[in-house]
Order: structure tokens, then C-alpha cells, then sequence
């Protein structure tokens, strides 16, 4: 992936009150990060952030953190965010590491147009496999919930048969979301620029039931 370079980046990023610098320290404690017991969503593979921010806008009780790898596409999406924002978080981050961020306190994972790693010796380092999917059973609280959009028929059926393998039950499943959309359906700025391609645009939810013991 080329990356232009953002005018300022570093100032941005140290300037941003919503940029969690050291998201490790809130393990297990991201409640008392946005002082509410609210559900928190995560959306892995953030962009510019126009789905995360617009989600945070809509629903104030719900807490919600994106998460995002690149320091460029991060500084682009900081200047965007609502300052009167309460519920919004941003990592910067390598999704690998999700296990060090989060411990059994996150009710639902958005995968919005990830890397489709189209080469097969690669496709383990996809959001959808299954090692990825180990991962979250770890930072679930209770039921996990992962609900998935992407342009990529390729990664789309293969993640159908990795939640499917995993045990997940799979929920509104369409191959042409964007067929039948309400007005006030939150898009990315990815998907904006290829459904007006008219590209078709894959999307599913994936839902378990957890297994854990409440005690």
C-alpha cells in the first residue's frame, strides 16, 4: 500500500486528545477510559474514519474505537472528529497486537473493506482468518458479533466459510448491499468510491453465542 505523506502528521497526532497514545494501560479497563459501562465497538482498519465518526455522532451510548495501522491515514481522519465527541477512541495500531489493547470488553467488531491479502501463501494475515478469529474470542465480552462489508468477492466467500467453520451463525448475508440501501446508511469513504463504480459491495453479520461461564 503507497501512503502519501500528510503535511504536519506528527503534530496532529501528538495534539489529538482522541488518540489513545498508550492503549495497552486501558486492558480491561476501557469503561473507566470513557467513564460509562456502555458497549464499546471496535472497527479494525479504520481509514480516513468516516463510518467510526459518523456511528459515534449517531449513538452516544454506545463507546466506539477505531483502529487504524498507518500514521498517515490516522492524522487524516483526527481533524475530522466532532471535539464535543464523548465516545469516540482512536489506536494506532497493528491488529496483531489486539490481545495487548482489549480483554473480554468489546461487543462488536466491524471489518470494513480490509486487506484482501489476495496471494493464498497470505491469506492467514487476513481480519477473517482464523487466527484472527482466535484473537477475538479473547476480547468479546459476552456473545461475539462481527459484522463485515467489502468489495472483494474473493475474501467475502472466504470468510463466510472461516465464521462458519469457527461456529458462527451468519445474519443478512447479501452480495449486493447496496441494492437496497435506507438514506441514513453509513458508508465508508471507500466503499462511496466504489459503489459509484457501481461495484457490487459484499456484507455480512456474524454472530456466536459465547460459551463463557458467568460467574
Amino acid at each position: 500500500m503507497r501512503l502519501r505523506n500528510v503535511k504536519n502528521k506528527e503534530e496532529i497526532l501528538n495534539a489529538s486528545s482522541f488518540l489513545v497514545k498508550k492503549p495497552e494501560q486501558y486492558c480491561g479497563k476501557w469503561s473507566s477510559y470513557f467513564g460509562n459501562s456502555n458497549p464499546i465497538y471496535i472497527e479494525i482498519g479504520m481509514g480516513k474514519g468516516k463510518f467510526i465518526r459518523e456511528l459515534a455522532k449517531r449513538y452516544p451510548n454506545i463507546n466506539f474505537i477505531g483502529i487504524e495501522k498507518y500514521d498517515s491515514v490516522v492524522a487524516k481522519c483526527l481533524p475530522k472528529i466532532d471535539s464535543s465527541l464523548t465516545n469516540l477512541a482512536i489506536i494506532r495500531m497493528d491488529a496483531l497486537n489486539i490481545e495487548q489493547v482489549f480483554d473480554h470488553e468489546i461487543s462488536r467488531i466491524y471489518l470494513n473493506f480490509s486487506d484482501p491479502w489476495p496471494k493464498k501463501r497470505h491469506h492467514l494475515r487476513r481480519l477473517s482468518s482464523k487466527i484472527f478469529l482466535n484473537k477475538y474470542s479473547s476480547i468479546f465480552k459476552d456473545d461475539y458479533d462481527i459484522w463485515m462489508r467489502t468489495d472483494n468477492q474473493d475474501l467475502f466467500c472466504y470468510s463466510l466459510m472461516s465464521f462458519s467453520e469457527a461456529g458462527y451463525i451468519l445474519r443478512n448475508l447479501t452480495f449486493d448491499l447496496h441494492s437496497n440501501l435506507p438514506e441514513d446508511f453509513i458508508t465508508t469513504e471507500y466503499e462511496d468510491r466504489f459503489s459509484d463504480r457501481g461495484m457490487p459491495i459484499y456484507s455480512v453479520e456474524a454472530v456466536k453465542v459465547s460459551n463463557k461461564v458467568n460467574k
